[in-house]
């Protein structure tokens, strides 16, 4: 059975993670666990590139901590602010896996003003959905995409279906070489 090292304890990333394994994979049998490593940038990363190494890094650093797994999955929650003055959020998904590494980025959507505003004073994304939607810890459960989709597209499967895109290099091992 392969061990699968989720570098998050959030429940909507465990769960994302473990849909995507057993979608692609489903001949397979893992055992996951949702463990913690430092990203070393900023809580609420506020650019594309701040935010996919972020993720790297909490590969990094789990492959240091958690060293007897065979898969390492990270996903890190961005944001960036257009020149419109609105932000778009997305994440960055990176999984490790014999000694090589993918990164995959999920689709963008834009934020609401209001959640902006917060968001120019230092406010996480998940505390100003709270406060602009009236929410008690959203960031674990539907998130920004789902509150903004009304649950059309959830924060599980938006996150899944980009572990999935990560994956593609490690189910056509043959044509990643």
């Amino acid at each position: 059975m392969k061990r699968v090292c989720i570098v998050s304890k959030n429940p909507v990333k465990v769960d994302a993670v473990k849909i995507a394994f057993m979608k692609m994979m489903p001949s397979e049998s893992f055992n996951f666990f949702g463990l913690s490593a430092a990203s070393d940038v900023k809580d609420q990363p506020n650019s594309d590139s701040e935010t996919k190494e972020g993720a790297l890094n909490r590969l990094t650093n789990a492959k240091q901590l958690y060293s007897d797994y065979d898969y390492y999955v990270a996903i890190e929650g961005g944001i960036e602010k257009q020149e419109s003055g609105y932000y778009d959020c997305f994440a960055w998904v990176g999984i490790y896996h014999d000694d090589k590494m993918n990164f995959s980025r999920s689709g963008t959507f834009t934020l609401p003003k209001k959640v902006g505003d917060l968001l120019d004073t230092g406010t996480e994304l998940g505390d100003a959905d709270d406060l602009v939607f009236g929410r008690t810890n959203s960031k674990q459960s539907e998130g920004a995409i789902g509150i903004l989709t009304h649950d059309v597209i959830t924060r599980t499967s938006y996150y899944s279906e980009t572990v999935c895109f990560a994956l593609i290099p490690f189910i056509n091992i043959d044509l990643y070489l």
